[in-house]
């Protein structure tokens, strides 16, 4: 596409230009700049895009965006915006050929059950005939396509390249996690949101590098709502934030799910624990506005708190793309998120389980859902992310110290941290607390252990990886599968 075509309308007015290359790529990457592309200047947590021009000049590019004064030859094009982020997001879908539009998406936020709720949707859809593709923080997923994504929702770039790639499959439709983050750096700007979704909201990714408070985060949660015109949002309406959601929603169609209010367009009732040899998970029926009968769901997952994950995902598979209730029920129970209450029984009639859990919310509802199995004992095995908030270690601390019988403290990507000054912060809640405490900062070792000391009838909670298959160590990202360590850890008990 050439400049002209591609910044009309977009960038301001500018003087007539002394050249119109074919631009086949927006970047903000130096590294991947050249005489067809152009380089944005992006201002980081750790660093700042603006350095990067003379690199990018070098490798050929002569078309810039930023936000800060810059010297450049005379032969380039500079444009000065007021946010670069926007502009490649906006840059990116126009030479994508605007991907979205052509495709259903739904978006999903809320600070949790995002990609609990996202991967049975997507799991519902493809068991009932609507091919459905699926982004976010497990991966990309679509057709015979798994790709790793460093975040929740990638970066603008990667997000239209993926969308289009998805279209060229012939996929229409794709469910989509959208994070905080991706909001408050406008990665998702130009995607066409047909339908939302909104799980729940608490305080959480707020610290340094992060949302300065919570309402900046409740803000960039709420933007998703009322800036990208969607036609269709299903919500839960248990949460009180989603009155504030929904506020200014341009959306005709909005769809309730609550488990306790009988006006909600979709309910669920009698949720029971399933602890058997055929399942282990919850059941409930499922009721539907204004019909007389319920459907029975059964969901091989952990935890009451995933019958609502549930009830959302099979509310817009019904609602919005026809598919009937009974046969959503059905195709739910085969169900599975890989690292989201993922059980693993043990050899010696323990079981093990790991999920995402990180933060004091997701902690806290992971292990009271845990306490509800009558565990002989409950154990848990957690660390937290360096370079982030201390207070979220006090909290995972206090929550674990509270609930747990016995916790094994650990890393979980220390980055530049110190491992064990981490895991000090942690035990910090510990020190009035009767729950024994060990500290083991090799992970490895630490789930060795831990399966060591299991018995039958104790379940351990292993928090905080879930799916990822890497430990952040320093600068590099090292190998680490916490799921084939555990099954390593358990031959060595048959």
């Amino acid at each position: 596409m050439r400049l002209s075509d591609l910044i009309q309308g977009l960038l301001p007015p500018l003087e007539r230009l002394a050249f119109d290359p074919d631009i086949k790529r927006v970047t903000e990457n130096s590294k991947k700049a050249d005489v067809n592309s152009i380089f944005v200047c992006i201002r980081g947590a750790n660093t700042d895009g603006h350095r990067y021009a003379d690199s990018a000049y070098a490798n050929g590019c002569r078309v810039f965006i930023g936000q800060a004064d810059l010297a450049l030859p005379a032969d380039a094009l500079y444009v000065r915006v007021e946010d670069p982020r926007r502009v490649l997001a906006l840059l990116a879908c126009r030479i994508a050929d605007m991907p979205s539009q052509k495709l259903h998406v739904i978006g999903i936020t809320g600070t949790k059950g995002k990609t609990t709720t996202a991967q049975l949707l997507a799991h519902i859809l493809n068991q009932c005939g609507t091919p459905c593709a699926y982004i976010g923080t497990s991966g990309i997923s679509y057709a015979n396509v798994h790709i790793a994504t460093k975040n929740t929702t990638p970066d603008a770039v990667t997000l239209q390249e993926t969308l289009s790639e998805i279209r060229k499959a012939g996929i229409q439709t794709v469910v989509m996690e959208v994070s905080s983050q991706a909001m408050l750096q406008s990665r998702v700007d130009g995607i066409h949101f047909r339908t939302l979704i909104f799980t729940n909201l608490s305080p959480d990714h707020i610290g340094e590098n992060e949302h300065p408070d919570f309402e900046n985060y409740k803000a960039c949660k709420h933007r998703l709502f009322t800036d990208f015109d969607s036609e269709s949002v299903i919500f839960n309406a248990d949460d009180p934030a989603s009155c504030d959601m929904l506020r200014d929603c341009p959306a005709k169609i909005r769809i309730s799910c609550s488990e306790t209010d009988h006006r909600a367009d979709f309910r669920i009732g009698s949720v029971t624990l399933l602890r058997d040899t055929h399942m282990w998970g919850v059941s409930c029926n499922v009721f539907a506005k204004n019909t007389s009968s319920s459907d029975k769901l059964e969901l091989p997952l952990i935890g009451r708190f995933n019958a609502k994950n549930a009830l959302l995902a099979l509310a817009t598979a019904h609602r919005v793309f026809g598919i009937q209730v009974s046969n959503a029920c059905y195709a739910l129970k085969t169900a599975a998120v890989e690292g989201r209450s993922e059980l693993i029984p043990l050899p010696n009639g323990a079981c093990a389980v790991i999920d995402y859990a990180h933060n004091r919310a997701s902690m806290e509802s992971l292990l009271r859902s845990l306490r509800e199995y009558a565990p002989r004992r409950l154990i848990a095995l957690f660390g937290s992310v360096g370079e982030r908030s201390q207070m979220r270690r006090r909290e995972l601390g206090e929550v674990a110290a509270s609930l747990c019988d016995l916790c094994i403290l650990t890393s979980d990507n220390p980055g530049t941290e110190p491992p064990e000054q981490i895991i000090h912060e942690i035990a910090e809640a510990f020190v009035s607390s009767p729950v024994p405490c060990l500290k083991i900062p090799d992970r490895a070792e630490a789930i060795r252990h831990a399966i060591s000391v299991t018995q039958s009838g104790d379940i351990l909670a292993l928090a905080g990886k879930g799916h990822e298959t890497y430990q952040l160590i320093g600068k590099e990202k090292l190998p680490f599968c916490e799921r084939e360590i555990l099954l390593d850890a358990i031959k060595i008990l048959k």
